[in-house]
């Protein structure tokens, strides 16, 4: 563990200053979570804190994401987009499983974030069911007790949102999302639990049932066409639903939740402006809350006449 020494000449102790994530003199380790409606830009923001703020690790907080399988229609992260960042709690329940629990989430979040800190790593939580956040935070007495964090919310206007959420679904159904889904295909309608209730499984149920009748290319065309919008509605309202509910956390943790306006670099996809308008202020709220924070409130000022050795 790096520590930093300062001396004195005259005979006085040591004082010792442990690295960011462990200094005794505080009382908690230091988490970041990220927040934000389906579709916003969470898991890109979290690598590219975990990138700067280095070691980190990312824990999932997507309830469909910790399900094995379904890459293109759960969007998760490709080991390309993970930028060598470890991640978490990422499809690692068997996709026939039941559906895990805010508070399973919550026991197996606090054992990675505990790994994570051991390691004297940065843990950043990311995800999109903000109801596994909140039993995380509000009501996990062990991660209560070790854990303060801060919140970013990654926010973009809903018409924005929208538009971004349906030429997404159009990208995935070009990535090969049917090919993938129909592995899923369950005749007897079955999409009530595990990883077959996401959103882009029981919408082609349909047209997968269609096609495995035998059905005429018109009536596939035309059902297949039906599973596409109604999954570009069903992100939409999901889009909507979450940012209710981090509306109303944003009630509860105002003083350490920071919002962040990523509509400008939706509406403008030039290189640099998601750098600009995102990721810049938040790794500025950031290096406050690990850095500044702790030199302001908990690290004593140097005696006088000491140098600094630094090992």
């Amino acid at each position: 563990m790096m520590m930093m020494m300062t001396t004195c000449s005259s005979g006085c102790k040591p004082l010792f200053m442990e690295s960011l994530f462990h200094q005794r003199i505080t009382t908690k380790d230091k988490v970041v979570v990220v927040m934000g409606a389906t579709g916003t830009g969470k898991s890109k923001l979290a690598i590219d804190i975990a990138t700067h703020f280095k070691p980190a690790e990312i824990v999932n907080s997507d309830k469909i994401q910790v399900f094995k399988g379904l890459n293109i229609t759960t969007n998760k992260v490709t080991e390309e987009e993970s930028r060598g960042v470890p991640h978490h709690l990422l499809g690692f329940i068997d996709p026939n499983a039941q559906d895990i629990t805010a508070a399973q989430f919550s026991q197996e979040a606090t054992r990675a974030v505990d790994s994570i800190v051991q390691r004297d790593a940065l843990p950043i939580i990311a995800g999109g069911s903000n109801s596994f956040i909140d039993q995380l935070v509000n009501h996990h007495d062990q991660f209560r007790s070790r854990y303060k964090c801060c919140f970013l919310w990654v926010d973009v206007s809903l018409p924005v949102l929208h538009s971004s959420l349906e030429e997404r679904v159009d990208r995935m159904i070009e990535c090969g999302q049917v090919n993938e889904v129909r592995e899923f295909f369950d005749p007897s309608g079955a999409y009530s639990r595990g990883i077959r209730r996401a959103i882009g499984v029981p919408e082609f149920h349909e047209f997968l049932r269609a096609e495995s009748m035998g059905a005429d290319e018109e009536t596939k065309k035309r059902l297949l066409e039906d599973a596409i919008a109604t999954i570009k509605v069903n992100n939409c309202n999901l889009a909507n639903r979450q940012l209710h509910k981090i509306q109303r956390l944003y009630g509860m943790w105002k003083r350490s939740m920071h919002r962040l306006d990523a509509t400008e670099a939706f509406l403008n996809k030039e290189e640099g402006v998601w750098e600009d308008h995102v990721v810049s202020k938040a790794r500025r709220i950031v290096q406050r809350f690990l850095y500044d924070e702790a030199h302001h409130q908990h690290v004593p000022p140097p005696a006088p006449a000491m140098a600094a050795v630094t090992h």
